[in-house]
Parts: C-alpha cells; sequence; structure tokens
C-alpha cells in the first residue's frame, strides 16, 4: 500500500512544480523600450494598419482589436503573424524575425506610443 502513496504523492509533487513552472513562462516580459516600440508603429503602419485600424483602433472589420491582445502571449503573437491566422496572412516570408519583435512592443503599447 505504501507504494502507491508514494506514487501519488511523487505525481502531485510534479503536477504543482508543472504548474508553477507553466504559470512563469505566462509572465508579460518588461515593458518595450520607447525604441522598438517607435520601430513597430512604423512597421504597423506599413502592413497592419489597413485591418487592424490606426493605432489599433479597429475600423469595424472582421479583424482583432489588438489593443487586447494579452501580454503575457508573446508566442501566440509569433505564431499568428509568422503563420497567420484566419484571414490574416501570413508575414513570415516578408517580416523578419527582429521586426516581428518591434511590431510587439508597438502591440504591447497598446496603440499609445
Amino acid at each position: 500500500m505504501r507504494t502507491p502513496a508514494l506514487v501519488v504523492l511523487a505525481w502531485g509533487v510534479w503536477l504543482a512544480g508543472a504548474q508553477v513552472a507553466g504559470a512563469a513562462d505566462d509572465q508579460p516580459s518588461p515593458a518595450p523600450s520607447p525604441q522598438l516600440a517607435a520601430e513597430g508603429k512604423a512597421l504597423y503602419g506599413q502592413f497592419c494598419r489597413n485591418c487592424h485600424g490606426v493605432n489599433m483602433v479597429n475600423p469595424g472589420t472582421s479583424s482583432f482589436d489588438l489593443r487586447k491582445f494579452p501580454p503575457d502571449e508573446h508566442a501566440r503573437f509569433v505564431n499568428s503573424v509568422t503563420h497567420g491566422k484566419n484571414t490574416m496572412p501570413a508575414w513570415g516570408d516578408i517580416l523578419k524575425p527582429e521586426e516581428i519583435e518591434a511590431l510587439w512592443a508597438y502591440v504591447r503599447t497598446g496603440g499609445k506610443t
């Protein structure tokens, strides 16, 4: 009887550790630098504004309101920009990774730069 109890205890410890580690991954990164956000704003104007609106104010289209993008979902943002999502085209062949990071910095500002 003692072995199953140890297995259950070990599993519980592992699960708790995995949840804590997962929570750490979901923490927002520090605020972006103003320079990087400004670079992102320029790229946004060139590639994103037509669908997502000026300063991320959604023009009433079916596009996602980027002002509401969760700041702890960097990987989701990069994946969506790189590979596209729903009606949004993929930009991975056009934008360099550092440009996507600049866009992310601008999105993190909520369009307030």
